[in-house]
C-alpha cells in the first residue's frame, strides 16, 4: 500500500511539473515578468558572473508572469531542475525566483549549497533586504539587495551582512522570550545544586565534600556565523555556445516569502 502511494505522488508530481511552462534560460536574468530596469538587470547579471567566474557558483534570478496555479516552493524547485543550475558533481547551484502576481518570492538552494546558504539566512535574506522593497513597488531594488546577500553568504563575508538583517535585534522581547528557558534551567539547576550542596548542614572542615554529583548545563549552539565555504577557481561558463545549466540539482532547500 505504502509503495502505491509513492508511486501514485510520484507520477503526480510527475505529471505537474511537465504541466508546467517554464521560461527558457536565456541568461543569468530572466526577466519574464518585465519588472526590472535595463540598468539593474545589466547590473546583477555582471555581479553574478563575477560570482560564477571567481567560484563556480551558478547563481540565477528569474521572475515569472505567473506560478500557473502552483506553489512558489514546488514551481522554484522543478524550474530549478529544469535548468539543471550549478555544476553536475557540485550541485552549486541558486535560484532566486521572483512571482509578482502572487506576490511571493523564493530563494531555492542546490544540495551542495545547503550547509553555507541555509534556510535560516535564506529567510532573513528575502525578509529584511528583499520584501521591504517589493512593498514598495521597488523590485530592482529588492532583487539587487538579495542578490548582494546571497552573495555575501556564499563567499563567507556574513560578518558585514548579519547586522543589518539580524531582525531579531529589533525585538528585545523576543530576544528575551528566545532566552528565558534556557536562562530559568540555569537557574533550577543552580537552586538543585545548592540544596543539595547544603542538606547536610555546614562542613566540619576545609576537607568537606565539595559538590554531591555531576551537574549537567544546556548546550545550544548557532550556526550562524559559520559557512562551509570551500568555493573558488572552478572556472566559467557550463556551455561551449551560450549559457546554460551545468546539470546540478536541488532537494528543496531555501526559503520563501510573501508581501
Amino acid at each position: 500500500m505504502t509503495i502505491w502511494l509513492a508511486a501514485t505522488l510520484f507520477c503526480f508530481f510527475s505529471v505537474l511539473a511537465f504541466a508546467l511552462d517554464f521560461p527558457a534560460l536565456t541568461g543569468r536574468v530572466v526577466d519574464q515578468a518585465n519588472v526590472m530596469t535595463a540598468e539593474s538587470r545589466g547590473d546583477v547579471e555582471a555581479k553574478l558572473k563575477e560570482l560564477e567566474d571567481k567560484s563556480g557558483i551558478q547563481l540565477v534570478v528569474a521572475t515569472v508572469k505567473s506560478l500557473q496555479g502552483s506553489d512558489v516552493e514546488t514551481y522554484a524547485n522543478e524550474l530549478f531542475r529544469f535548468w539543471k543550475l550549478g555544476q553536475t558533481q557540485k550541485n552549486n547551484g541558486v535560484l532566486l525566483l521572483v512571482a509578482p502576481a502572487e506576490h511571493k518570492v523564493r530563494i531555492e538552494v542546490g544540495y551542495g549549497l545547503e550547509g553555507t546558504l541555509t534556510d535560516a539566512l535564506s529567510s532573513v535574506i528575502i525578509s529584511s533586504a528583499i520584501v521591504p522593497r517589493f512593498k514598495t513597488g521597488d523590485f530592482s531594488g529588492g532583487i539587487e539587495r538579495g542578490v548582494d546577500g546571497i552573495i555575501s553568504v556564499l563567499s563567507g563575508d556574513t560578518a558585514d551582512w548579519q547586522p543589518k538583517v539580524d531582525v531579531r535585534s529589533d525585538d528585545p522581547s523576543a530576544v528575551f522570550n528566545e532566552l528565558f528557558p534556557i536562562l530559568f534551567f540555569l537557574l533550577m539547576i543552580f537552586i538543585v545544586w545548592y540544596l543539595i550542596h547544603n542538606a547536610g548542614g555546614p562542613p566540619t572542615g576545609r576537607s568537606g565534600r565539595r559538590g554531591g554529583g555531576p551537574i549537567f548545563v544546556p548546550y545550544g549552539g548557532s550556526s550562524w556565523g559559520s559557512s562551509n565555504w570551500g568555493g573558488g577557481g572552478f572556472g566559467g561558463g557550463f556551455s561551449g555556445g551560450g549559457f546554460s545549466g551545468g546539470g546540478g540539482s536541488s532537494g528543496g532547500g531555501g526559503a520563501s516569502g510573501s508581501w
